[in-house]
């Protein structure tokens, strides 16, 4: 009797499982959403048949995979058409998998990017949808991009894969599951890196949705997925994985910046340039951190010390010993605003971006999809907010990029980012009736 009572569903519970379901598709967002897969579904199918394919890295992607599944461990001797392997072992596992479904062959590749093209839109709208802050009809903005279709489909570049890992894991901290969504981020960061520049804004996130005991078991998940995935590499030849996979000095060739075509090349491959971009990254983090992001805490190194207290800090490293202590442990942290989470995420890496030394046209794919969103955030007029977007999407498809195109990008982005600095900042946590209701969804 008791195992039937528990399987039985309430009536109340039916009843509100079906309110739900009629109030999700009442909204407008939801049915446009849907409108919005299906037509770009059909847009991607059209431009896979009858748009012709460039070979740009794809061949030596599949030569570096021959090499791998040959047996090969030395990441110095894994090379293609383009160079060395520069990315971290996620990317050979994934790869791998992708020559085994398609042959190594460009056409059904092709059409699997296709379909990780729409997932990832998927993606990305149900996080618009979480938020509320775009408004219905902007959300075609999305679908709207030239760059971004032959990114995903005429190119298969590893930055669509990683992208698509980020976003997930992104759900992921919308729903509260820290330690998940830390496992997914560190998959996408074994495809490509770039998507550490997400990573100071989520530890901030993480030091305030979790204590200390519940970020160090959420960062040691992470680390391990790293030492899971590089161990047939690390274990034969450790130096090379280490120095190619995870190499952070690299310079790119000034012929292919999108962003600093202007600077004179001698200035944009020197050293002081590069540490001049860092300061600026650096700075405008800790100012966003502590006028913007902690302000109601007050500010980025009065909620650091409130986190890492001594009495609090060894409390918290105690419990963290026990699994369940540490899960208990976080109730009696403040749940993040859905909202909060996606701005702090966007911004931060926006101002990676930013900062960037150098912007091939693939890395467009790294922050193209939190435009509007980010655009919305500013306190500007709707025209203008359209108009931004459309001179950003203009600069990304001048080919090859000019003085005057990188030049335009650099004051658009910088527009951007003064508009969300006027932003008013925005309250980080859910209050206990917000909760109750967003439980009950």
């Amino acid at each position: 009797m008791a195992v039937k009572s528990a399987g039985r569903v309430k009536p109340s519970q039916q009843r509100s499982s079906k309110a739900s379901n009629i109030k999700l598709f009442k909204n407008p967002k939801v049915a446009f959403a849907f409108a919005l897969l299906l037509c770009d579904a059909v847009l991607v199918a059209l431009i896979i048949a009858y748009v012709p394919y460039t070979k740009i890295d794809w061949d030596a992607y599949m030569s570096q995979i021959s090499g791998f599944l040959d047996g090969e461990r030395d990441y110095s001797n894994l090379k293609g058409d383009t160079g060395p392997l520069v990315y971290p072992a996620g990317f050979l596992y994934f790869y791998s998998a992708i020559q085994y479904v398609t042959g190594g062959e460009v056409y059904p590749a092709q059409i699997l990017f296709g379909v990780l093209y729409i997932i990832n839109l998927g993606i990305i709208l149900f996080i618009y949808g979480k938020t509320d802050v775009v408004p219905w009809w902007a959300m075609s903005l999305l679908c709207l991009s030239k760059r971004m279709h032959s990114i995903f489909v005429l190119r298969l570049f590893n930055d669509c894969l990683a992208m698509m890992l980020l976003h997930a894991s992104l759900v992921s901290l919308l729903h509260q599951r820290w330690h998940l969504g830390l496992i997914i981020f560190s998959g996408a960061v074994s495809v490509k890196m770039n998507v550490l520049l997400y990573a100071p804004p989520l530890l901030l996130l993480m030091f305030k949705a979790m204590n200390i005991g519940g970020v160090i078991s959420a960062l040691s998940g992470a680390a391990l997925v790293q030492i899971l995935l590089g161990i047939p590499f690390i274990m034969s030849h450790p130096f090379a994985y280490i120095s190619r996979a995870f190499n952070l000095g690299r310079v790119f060739i000034h012929f292919w910046s999108v962003n600093f075509k202007f600077v004179p090349e001698p200035i944009f491959v020197s050293k002081a340039f590069a540490i001049s971009l860092l300061i600026a990254h650096l700075g405008l983090l800790t100012a966003f951190a502590h006028y913007r992001w902690c302000m109601h805490e007050g500010g980025l190194f009065k909620f650091l010390y409130s986190r890492l207290d001594p009495i609090k800090l060894k409390l918290a490293l105690t419990s963290s010993f026990s699994l369940k202590k540490s899960y208990n442990s976080h109730s009696s942290i403040k749940v993040l605003r859905k909202e909060y989470i996606v701005t702090t995420m966007f911004v931060g890496n926006f101002i990676g971006i930013l900062c960037a030394r150098s912007l091939h046209y693939q890395f467009y794919s790294w922050y193209f999809h939190s435009l509007p969103y980010l655009l919305w955030k500013t306190p500007f007029p709707t025209l203008l907010r359209v108009m931004l977007f459309i001179g950003v999407e203009f600069c990304w498809n001048v080919y090859p990029s000019s003085l005057y195109s990188s030049a335009l990008l650099l004051c658009l982005h910088l527009v951007i980012l003064v508009g969300l600095w006027s932003a008013p900042p925005e309250y980080p946590y859910v209050d206990n009736k917000a909760l109750t209701e967003d439980k009950g969804k």
